[in-house]
């Protein structure tokens, strides 16, 4: 029986994920790395897969002339097909399933690769996993209307369900990954809680810890998280902090969608890393790392040495979605340990 399973990427975390349960959960099978997001390729290894490639989003680049979006669809599930080959089970992973993009592969890759059985499995996405988010009213009417592109191409056959907006809850979803320290929302029956991600380095756990600190960059007022001057109130506290923390050098990474370096203040080293943050945390010994309400603070007090200072900054200045969101993310936090100023 020839298995192949394919992971939708958009994240270095997700890459990681995919990774990990690539080498030790599906062991044997076919693995294809699907990313969607441009920044990720730089940290894809190709030997690692038996195939990869980067899937150009339809909405953000539809193919030139006429109806490029739809085109964009199917020239898609055309990439993706040629990737998997014939198989007889397919295991899809993405970290959710209610998108244009990833669920219309849910139907059109069975009927191309022939495959029997198919199940659909749910990447973890940091701190947005630990809670459910029901699909509302607005995304339920707009699944009535991508499943209308059937009419045009039988092979967009959107696939319609309810619940849980990224598919937790979904009759094709037969498994859900969750990170290893973690709360979360979802049944316990189709939950497999992953191995750490990535070992903390020896060296950290011994010998001094240099007075270096990083920032870890997170999009906050491009993601409607703060407005301009809760931003820059917020990191000038941090910049304010750090110099009374005797630091000699602080090293700034952004977000992959960070372009405004929104915490960066003058004198910060901008990081360039060619592979993930959490990989870098492992090795890297750090005095201080601080951020707002990034999931890299939750890997940094894992995956640091224990006398590195884990600092979030800025909720009374951040907007959550509802109370609930707030006080699910401050239990992680304080599971995590990471400390809020």
């Amino acid at each position: 029986m020839t298995t192949v399973c394919v992971y939708f990427v958009a994240s270095p975390l997700q890459l990681l994920a995919a990774r990990q349960i690539a080498q030790t959960v599906e062991v044997g099978a076919r693995q294809v790395l699907i990313w969607y997001q441009p920044g990720v390729g730089q940290q894809v290894r190709a030997d690692e897969w038996d195939a990869s490639s980067y899937l150009p989003w339809p909405r953000r680049h539809p193919l030139p002339g006429w109806m490029g979006r739809h085109r964009r669809l199917l020239a898609n599930i055309d990439l993706v097909a040629a990737l998997v080959g014939p198989c007889d089970t397919l295991l899809l992973h993405s970290a959710v399933f209610d998108t244009e993009a990833i669920n219309y592969f849910l139907r059109a890759l069975p009927r191309r690769s022939g495959a029997r059985t198919m199940h659909a499995r749910i990447l973890p996405d940091g701190i947005v996993s630990i809670r459910r988010y029901p699909l509302s009213p607005i995304k339920r009417v707009a699944q009535c209307m991508r499943k209308l592109r059937q009419l045009l191409s039988p092979m967009l056959d959107y696939w319609m369900f309810s619940g849980d907006r990224i598919g937790s809850d979904a009759a094709f979803c037969d498994r859900i990954y969750v990170l290893a320290g973690l709360p979360h929302e979802y049944d316990p029956a189709r939950v497999v809680v992953l191995a750490p991600l990535v070992e903390r380095s020896a060296q950290l756990s011994a010998g001094t810890i240099p007075r270096r600190a990083l920032v870890i960059g997170q999009t906050l007022v491009s993601a409607g998280l703060m407005t301009t001057a809760d931003r820059d109130a917020v990191a000038l506290q941090i910049e304010q902090w750090l110099a009374t923390c005797d630091i000699d050098q602080i090293d700034y990474k952004r977000h992959p969608k960070d372009n405004q370096l929104e915490l960066c203040r003058p004198g910060y080293q901008v990081l360039e890393l060619h592979e993930p943050l959490e990989v870098w945390l492992g090795n890297t010994p750090y005095a201080i790392v601080v951020g707002v309400r990034s999931t890299a603070l939750l890997f940094a007090r894992q995956l640091c040495a224990p006398q590195t200072q884990v600092v979030a900054f800025g909720w009374d200045r951040t907007r959550f979605k509802s109370a609930q969101e707030r006080s699910d993310m401050q239990a992680a936090f304080d599971k995590a340990g990471v400390v809020q100023r």
